[in-house]
């Protein structure tokens, strides 16, 4: 019969799990207590959360979640990166953070219900924000805009500017 404190340890891993929009796993071996404080404040900058969970606690949760099974990924010591509302953020975080601390490995992550790899985990990583892809869609839709907007400053006629609009269209 598990233990009360156990019990509550997993359902803290349930409710972490629950509120994540993606979970990245580590292999966090060899990083001193400094550097293992300096990845949590960039992380947390990110709107996600960096804990050491038990990797049997952590299976345990995911199965009670009827979440698929990492398996492959949760072996060794294991520190997750709960992911807030950009999981792409995190990732660049965590892409980061082991490119200037090499003790830090990334081993996988779990996005959209889907385990992923470490090179997964790069490829999120690799993606632009939710922040350049907003920036990316404005700048699409003010374009044209803008192109109305210099015509009509640089003393061209509502005709002209049709005639130019039927021109493109044909």
């Amino acid at each position: 019969m598990p233990n009360q404190e156990k019990v509550k340890l997993v359902e803290q891993i349930k409710e972490d799990l629950s509120a994540s929009t993606a979970v990245w796993v580590v292999d966090y071996r060899g990083l001193t207590v400094k550097q293992a404080e300096d990845l949590r404040k960039r992380i947390k900058v990110e709107g996600a959360e960096y804990k050491i969970y038990k990797n049997t606690f952590t299976t345990r949760a995911l199965a009670d979640l009827e979440m698929p099974s990492m398996e492959g990924v949760l072996e060794g010591p294991s520190g997750f990166v709960f992911a807030g509302e950009d999981p792409v953020a995190a990732a660049k975080v965590l892409k980061q953070f082991a490119k200037e601390n090499k003790q830090l490995s990334i081993k996988g992550g779990l996005f959209e219900g889907q385990v992923l790899d470490d090179k997964q985990v790069v490829a999120v990583a690799d993606m632009p924000s939710r922040e350049e892809l907003i920036g990316q869609v404005v700048g699409m839709l003010i374009s044209p805009l803008q192109e109305v907007i210099a015509a009509v400053d640089g003393g061209a006629t509502i005709y002209s500017l049709l005639d130019a609009v039927e021109e493109k269209a044909a």
